[in-house]
């Protein structure tokens, strides 16, 4: 299963059952890399003309000519309108045509850029983050992503400097995007955003991602558990903390909370998938 397009495409408890259970191809490990350790590890350099040339390969004869006719569009007049026009037009071409989320919210981004809308900015850099959380497998990938996500929050929050979603979703661009030698330069302000405001459930979802990812799982399993103090039904809270328990070894607790959600679980797949998990922590 492709785990970018099931969390691009999916909403509610189908998103992110999808997130949680089609990403996976091996049990939770036990132990995580801290992030410390991988300072000084940068995947290699991925252009947008990079990822553009490779997604075209997939591309009819037909469907080359149409793009390669936007791309060359825009010569003379009013340039920044009808740019702005052909980045809507590729947007809609790789989201509806290609099932290409990621490229089209890159164009939306370059649209909001000449819009200065803060609201295609934000709508497009939350999709580029969603594919950073989930193109761990891939970092010169996750390390695009972010770069663009960063330049519309960037904006963003140029824009509205109110706006603490648009920080969080900054300080998520450098602690998981590989764009940070230190990612304690993204840490600091979504940790302060949660302090300043504890009900903020995207800040604490996203220090809990931070916990998981560098291996501190109490504090994972924190953050969790004050989402769902707010929430008791917030699936993504609750698929993370039982697989948090998971990496932690403690059995007793993982088969507790995968307990807890295989009954708010509608995808075939995913409840198999979980009762599945719960049989192997019972042995």
């Amino acid at each position: 299963m492709n785990k970018q397009k099931y969390l691009y495409l999916a909403s509610g408890v189908v998103l992110f059952c999808a997130v949680f259970f089609f990403g996976r191809t091996n049990p939770p490990k036990k132990k995580m890399p801290a992030v410390a350790m991988q300072q000084g590890m940068q995947p290699p350099k991925l252009t947008t003309q990079d990822v553009l040339t490779t997604a075209k390969k997939n591309l009819t004869a037909d469907e080359i000519q149409q793009i390669t006719q936007l791309e060359n569009s825009v010569v003379r007049g009013d340039v920044q309108n009808q740019q702005r026009k052909v980045y809507a037009q590729l947007a809609t071409f790789w989201n509806d045509k290609k099932n290409r989320p990621d490229i089209s919210a890159y164009y939306t981004g370059q649209e909001g850029l000449l819009d200065n809308s803060e609201k295609e900015l934000t709508f497009a850099a939350q999709m580029l983050l969603t594919g950073v959380l989930v193109s761990d497998s891939d970092p010169a990938m996750q390390t695009w992503l972010a770069t663009n996500a960063k330049t519309f929050f960037d904006k963003a929050i140029e824009l509205n400097p109110d706006n603490d979603s648009s920080k969080i979703g900054l300080g998520a661009c450098y602690m998981f995007g590989n764009i940070a030698e230190n990612p304690m330069q993204g840490i600091l302000p979504v940790r302060e955003i949660a302090e300043k405001h504890p009900e903020n459930v995207f800040a604490q979802k996203i220090l809990g991602l931070g916990g998981i990812k560098s291996g501190q799982y109490e504090n994972a399993v924190k953050r969790f558990q004050a989402v769902l103090k707010i929430n008791p039904n917030d699936m993504e809270a609750l698929l993370n903390l039982a697989e948090t328990y998971d990496r932690m070894g403690e059995k007793a607790e993982a088969i507790k909370w995968y307990k807890t959600i295989l009954p708010k679980i509608n995808i075939p797949e995913a409840k198999k998938e979980i009762q599945d998990r719960i049989q192997i922590l019972q042995q």
